[in-house]
């Protein structure tokens, strides 16, 4: 087309628009009409599937404008809509149907964009009045505050300008929950630091070298400050895979050898930080957990001890610890038995787990943890990461890169229960999920080592040693897990069979031909794309609510699906089946080899059996006959704040009568306090029922 005939056409268009002098926007503002607004719309989204002539598009525009002032009477000012309802209409009538289908698309994506920002000034609203509650240990502070409103805004953002359509999509749908969508390119989700290096070298927090500590209280003061910054350079936990040894190798390279008082006086002064110092802009405390047990060096044996004592104490007037999370590693040889060196620190463990819920109890001699002797480490949120496609298989330096968790719920509505359908579903569901995680790693792939000081230039991660500031962290974090979660396995067997796994065998059955089918095809991705996949049972804190509200909207309330505010726990048994303690870890514990990227499972019991202590020794020793790789034990652990009396109470103090009560109980693996949990894990929490002893059914 020449330039003369360009111009003549523009300036028929601006004669056709005469009638045309002002269009109205969506929020009520009255503004000049420009055509070559129309114009320029039209041509991208021809551009979208390969056209490039403006003047087809001018032509267009020119339709445009004659069919609204057929439409458009009376000097009515057109809206927006219409204006693009009438573009939609002249694509169509003129045979450009891709064009059409590129413009609406655009058109959809536009209009969720001003949804999102609509919808982010009401988070934004609701936030100012009470932090989010989707993360159980964020406090209520004004920094909490602003973290949330810059998680939000980064939420919104990733979703309408980073993630692919699908991804977006699924998310939003409830197909899939993105964990930590506003860390999706920032950082890495969780782990396990080498702490015997740093305390050998030192380390730098960016205001100057630290050297290496020279007494067993500046050696614990050390630990919190790298579990605190680390924590600020991630989104998720932070834990020492072997604390009693790393600390005993420095109490044997110290000049002085402390008496124990001195190494329990550290050890409390270590447990104190971590309630008290905030990472994430104040906003919280680390997501801490300690792994220990097994080192029987009498300094390792005196760092366990230390730590187990302390927590036995509480905190200054005997409160509970929050964090640290304790893992206590059984091991046969080791504390198992009456003979073992450690075996007074395991008798030492379940005593003041009957009373703190900590130390949890990790298992090294389980079938799928027992190769790697005691190397194995978790974390409170259950997370564990071990076999490595690209170097040692180790705990230290490596962690989970990111994790999504699936819908199993929504693929059996999907399916209408029908088994065979709901399998190539749940493939289709898988894979989706899968590329999902591999679009999350390249992203973070561009991340240089100096975009996470700590982490990177610390040279916490395996192998970031030989990474230089400019470097892409890409071949580093190869050595970390991309971890494929589910949720509601329990109310997807309801659906396919009518009845959950803690009922019979033949539902068990087929659970566990659901989790065996994700685990194989987790594998295949592990070969197919050269990464460490792995399959997770999903802690399920904000997910659990989130997909069963979405699920009732769309289908109704299902009795044992939708009845209820939240979504069973991965493979758990629901909460609110009564079941014989040892039937409940028998079923779970099948599960645990096949959920290699972390699995735990609980025992819930009516108080503390600060009196029982053999109690916790057989669910403990019970875990350990039934192949579970991590568990715990739950109770409702009530302290005065006015007089620190324990207990269990129903309202207010037995003692001094004070309304002022502290109600610690488990959520996702860690405790906090039932204030900060979110609706769906309050409804869940008031529907735990006590697991009994076989033959004791209340």
């Amino acid at each position: 087309m020449s330039d003369g005939a360009a111009t003549k056409n523009k300036k028929e268009v601006s004669d056709k628009n005469a009638a045309f002098k002002e269009i109205r926007k969506r929020d009520g503002r009255i503004v000049p009409f420009e055509h070559e607004k129309i114009t320029d719309a039209i041509l991208k989204a021809a551009k979208a599937v390969g056209g490039s002539d403006r003047g087809i598009a001018e032509n267009l525009t020119r339709q445009v404008i004659q069919n609204l002032q057929q439409d458009v009477h009376n000097g009515i000012i057109p809206t927006v809509e219409e204006v693009q309802d009438a573009v939609e209409v002249a694509l169509i009538e003129n045979g450009h149907a891709r064009t059409a289908k590129a413009y609406i698309l655009y058109r959809d994506r536009r209009t969720r964009i001003r949804e999102a920002k609509s919808e982010l000034m009401d988070v934004v609203k609701e936030i100012l009045v009470e932090t989010s509650r989707e993360n159980a240990n964020v406090n209520n502070s004004p920094s909490a505050k602003m973290l949330q409103i810059a998680s939000a805004a980064s939420k919104q953002y990733y979703l309408n300008n980073l993630l692919p359509e699908e991804y977006a999509r699924a998310h939003e749908d409830g197909v899939m929950h993105i964990h930590d969508l506003d860390y999706y390119s920032k950082t890495l989700n969780c782990l396990q630091i080498d702490l015997s290096r740093l305390m050998q070298e030192g380390f730098n927090t960016g205001y100057g070298y630290i050297r290496p500590p020279k007494r067993i209280a500046s050696a614990a003061a050390q630990a919190a400050i790298i579990l605190q910054s680390n924590q600020n350079d991630m989104f998720g936990g932070q834990s020492f895979p072997h604390f009693d040894r790393s600390m005993g190798e420095v109490i044997r390279g110290l000049k002085n050898i402390p008496e124990y008082e001195e190494i329990y006086q550290a050890m409390e002064g270590f447990i104190y930080n971590l309630n008290t110092m905030h990472s994430r802009a104040g906003a919280q405390v680390p997501f801490s957990s300690l792994n220990l047990g097994t080192d029987t060096s009498e300094e390792g044996r005196l760092i366990s001890r230390a730590v187990l004592e302390a927590f036995r104490h509480g905190l200054g007037r005997g409160e509970s610890p929050i964090f640290p999370n304790v893992v206590f590693r059984i091991k046969e040889g080791v504390n198992f038995s009456s003979e073992d060196p450690n075996y007074d620190l395991y008798r030492l463990a379940i005593q003041v787990a009957a009373r703190r819920m900590n130390p949890t109890f990790s298992f090294m001699d389980s079938t799928f943890n027992r190769a790697y002797g005691d190397e194995v480490s978790y974390m409170g949120c259950r997370t564990r990461v071990i076999a490595n496609r690209h170097g040692p298989e180790v705990s230290a330096g490596r962690g989970n890169i990111a994790p999504l968790t699936l819908n199993l719920p929504r693929v059996a509505l999907e399916c209408r229960g029908q088994q065979d359908l709901f399998f190539v579903q749940l493939d289709r569901l898988l894979r989706l999920g899968a590329r999902q995680l591999l679009h999350r790693f390249e992203v973070l792939s561009r991340l240089r080592a100096r975009d996470l000081p700590f982490l990177m230039g610390q040279k916490l991660y395996l192998d970031s040693d030989k990474l230089a500031p400019d470097d892409s962290i890409r071949e580093v974090i190869k050595h970390g897990t991309l971890a494929i979660g589910f949720i509601g396995l329990a109310e997807t067997l309801q659906i396919l069979i009518g009845r959950h796994h803690g009922e019979d065998s033949e539902t068990l059955e087929l659970g566990l031909k659901i989790v065996e089918h994700m685990r194989r095809r987790t594998d295949n991705y592990t070969d197919d794309y050269d990464l460490n996949f792995a399959l997770v049972a999903t802690p399920a804190e904000g997910s659990a609510g989130r997909f069963v509200a979405m699920d009732r909207e769309r289908y109704g309330t299902i009795p044992g699906v939708t009845d209820k505010d939240y979504y069973s726990n991965s493979f758990h048994v629901p909460v609110y089946y009564t079941m014989s303690m040892f039937d409940k870890i028998a079923a779970e514990g099948r599960f645990h080899k096949l959920c290699n990227a972390g699995h735990i499972s609980y025992i819930e019991l009516e108080a503390p059996p600060v009196h029982n202590f053999e109690a916790v020794d057989h669910i403990v020793r019970q875990m350990a006959v039934s192949d579970v790789g991590y568990g715990g034990i739950n109770f409702p652990l009530d302290e005065c704040r006015n007089c620190s009396h324990s207990g269990v109470f129903n309202q207010n103090c037995p003692e001094c009568g004070s309304h002022d009560i502290r109600r610690i109980r488990r959520i996702t693996g860690y405790l906090s306090t039932d204030e900060r949990f979110n609706e769906a894990k309050l409804s869940e929490l008031k529907d735990r029922r006590i697991h009994f002893v076989p033959g004791d059914q209340q």
